[in-house]
């Protein structure tokens, strides 16, 4: 197999990690910088003229006299983990392929499997925001599928019970290489649902090749050109060209749930694909991702615990 830049780039190392993010002071004046990379607004009344007060440095408005701390409002909020265990999640999460188990990310963050859960499933909201905000364009390679799987002794294939509907589309360039994809959970296969998730990843315009499941008529609805081939199904579909890097990807998206995750929980199944769906789109420049994902998280929004238990979308 031809060696890649991508596949083989250098990555961020440990010890390059520990000398950028290693300090708690470093990483408070980066998530400064990303959440004010123009200089402080106050939260509440959009002045800019402040000072710096008490042992916690809070940064305290001169026009409201509102105190804020650089990571109040944000993701990072109501936590008493310190930043850096923040950003050696970061770390963890998005310098593994096939991602890590809070289990895993726990014992290597010295933390509580609990403690790393939530860091993990936040990090991943922020992920599904961030993904949310882009579309896919040009030429697209579609396709449904199912996660999940048959429960011992129960009926096996697509009716079986635990089986979570999703779509998985792949952006190609003009060398039919991939660029980016989209990773979402579907409540079923109808038209008026694949029309509903057209419009918001991809772009009008936007030719999509699909195996010309009826469903797929609702990509023509939504403004794109659509391409329905014959496949015929089963291992032929699956090693037809126009076809190859949606199978790829789905191919490694199974491998890794498997291999990391054992399972797929329906509960969890959105912020699960995001997680993939980010570190793929991000993979050009693996020490980038960390600024990518920190960036993302010092202008989201909270996530409380109780919210990230229950949270569960759908097309």
């Amino acid at each position: 197999m031809a060696r890649t830049r991508i596949q083989f780039q250098k990555g961020l190392s440990e010890a390059r990690f520990q000398a950028l993010y290693g300090d708690e002071e470093a990483c408070r004046a980066l998530v400064v910088a990303w959440r004010w990379p123009s200089g402080f607004v106050c939260p509440k009344c959009g002045g800019v003229d402040h000072c710096i007060v008490g042992p916690r440095r809070l940064y305290q408005c001169n026009a409201c006299r509102r105190q804020t701390s650089p990571t109040a409002g944000t993701v990072f909020a109501s936590t008493k983990v310190p930043l850096t265990t923040w950003f050696r999640a970061m770390y963890l999460i998005t310098q593994t392929k096939q991602g890590i188990s809070s289990i895993e990310l726990g014992r290597r963050l010295g933390t509580t499997q609990t403690t790393a859960w939530k860091i993990k499933t936040k990090l991943a909201e922020v992920m599904r925001i961030a993904g949310d905000k882009e579309r896919l364009s040009g030429r697209i390679e579609m396709d449904d599928a199912y996660l999940g799987g048959e429960k011992g002794g129960g009926k096996t294939g697509r009716g079986s019970p635990g089986k979570k509907p999703i779509v998985v589309a792949v952006e190609t360039d003009e060398k039919g290489r991939p660029r980016k994809i989209k990773l979402k959970r579907i409540a079923r296969f109808k038209r008026a649902r694949v029309k509903a998730l057209a419009k918001r990843i991809i772009a009008p315009g936007s030719t999509v090749v699909t195996d010309g499941l009826a469903c797929f008529r609702g990509l023509a609805d939504a403004g794109c050109e659509h391409i329905a081939l014959a496949t015929g199904g089963g291992r032929r579909a699956a090693r037809h060209p126009a076809f190859k890097w949606v199978n790829t990807v789905l191919g490694n998206i199974k491998s890794a749930i498997v291999a990391t995750y054992r399972s797929a929980r329906k509960k969890h199944m959105v912020r699960t694909l995001a997680e993939f769906e980010w570190r793929f789109n991000h993979r050009v420049d693996l020490a980038a991702m960390i600024p990518a994902l920190g960036r993302a998280a010092a202008i989201s929004k909270p996530a409380p615990y109780w919210w990230l238990k229950t949270a569960d979308y759908g097309a």
